[in-house]
């Protein structure tokens, strides 16, 4: 049995729009055999996912997707397949929330200094259950009127040259491939093309990385443009890497994204995860 399906997905546990079992219900509509559903840092709303899809012909897949730092660049991998149980991976999700939770704050104070009427209080009032990303920072802004449309509050607000931001306590690249690792997952860099990294330095990270443990790249994506996908897929080929593929769906926080079509012509094969859950 073949059919398709979408290996990077957030519900509103971090920041999408749709609840667990709402991504559920529309996955099913959509006709997908699998989904991941791979919040940042976030493993909140897999055990709702799952049970929504029990009965159904969708397969929940658990996974995650850790935000880290490389010079000077935000990295994202996705940890597909996880065990959402394992204590060491646990541990780690418990101190990153805490490190995000602090940096949450001091992001707030800075907008109160820059005028803005924000408190802890008001974000919870308006996300409340979630893990606070700075598209939620993004979202509060828009909403209370200080940029016409999200996207606006990074240049002039949170972005990472702009007067609020505040840089995170991250972790490398690779202390997340091994982590994934360790949380029985499979470690795939997410989104290449979005670092514009050189073709130089990105080979350089994906050695660095295939050397600690990555298990594949995010070829197929919603937002590649001419050539990126077959670049990508040469890029994984050269390092022995399987090759994944996700729409990166957030509900209307990314308008033009949907689940499994991402602008409409995506089409990732359930091929593909049997690939990657066979290594």
């Amino acid at each position: 049995m073949q059919g398709y399906i979408d290996l990077h997905v957030h519900s509103n546990c971090s920041d999408g729009t749709f609840a667990p079992e709402e991504l559920v219900a529309h996955a099913l509509k959509k006709q997908l055999r699998a989904f991941a559903l791979t919040d940042h840092d976030s493993i909140e709303g897999i055990s709702r996912a799952e049970a929504a899809a029990e009965g159904t012909s969708l397969t929940v897949i658990p996974g995650i997707e850790l935000s880290t730092e490389y010079q000077g660049k935000d990295i994202h991998i996705l940890g597909l397949g996880i065990d959402p149980e394992n204590k060491a991976f646990l541990d780690y999700l418990r101190r990153f929330q805490e490190a995000r939770d602090l940096r949450n704050e001091k992001m707030i104070r800075r907008l109160q200094e820059y005028g803005v009427d924000i408190t802890p209080e008001k974000m919870l009032e308006q996300f409340p259950d979630c893990i606070w990303t700075r598209s939620h920072f993004a979202l509060y802004l828009q909403t209370h009127g200080y940029v016409k449309e999200m996207w606006d509050a990074f240049p002039k607000y949170i972005g990472n040259n702009a007067p609020c931001y505040v840089p995170r306590e991250g972790i490398t690249p690779r202390q997340a491939v091994q982590l994934v690792l360790e949380g029985k997952g499979h470690p795939v860099l997410a989104h290449p093309i979005l670092y514009r990294l050189n073709p130089s330095r990105l080979e350089a990270l994906v050695a660095d990385l295939t050397s600690a443990g990555l298990q594949g790249i995010e070829a197929i994506y919603s937002q590649n443009r001419y050539t990126d996908e077959s670049a990508m897929k040469q890029l994984a080929k050269r390092h022995g890497l399987a090759v994944t593929g996700g729409s990166d769906f957030h509900g209307a926080n990314k308008k033009d994204i949907d689940l499994g079509s991402g602008k409409g012509n995506l089409k990732i094969p359930y091929e593909l995860w049997e690939n990657l859950a066979s290594r």
